[in-house]
């Protein structure tokens, strides 16, 4: 699971620095709120046990 969630975040942040060097901030910020919440939507997902047990 926390294999997942990296990559998506990771992903993602790339994607606000693109923004960030072409002058979006307001996209750059959009991204990392949206990214934000797909990760704790896919954290809050798990069942307890696979979230102490760090699988997928």
């Amino acid at each position: 699971m926390y294999q997942k969630l990296y990559l998506s975040l990771f992903n993602r942040v790339t994607d606000a620095i693109r923004a960030l060097e072409t002058e979006q901030p307001v996209l750059a910020r959009q991204i990392l709120i949206q990214a934000q919440q797909d990760c704790e939507e896919l954290y809050l997902k798990q069942s307890p046990d696979d979230r102490s047990n760090g699988q997928q």
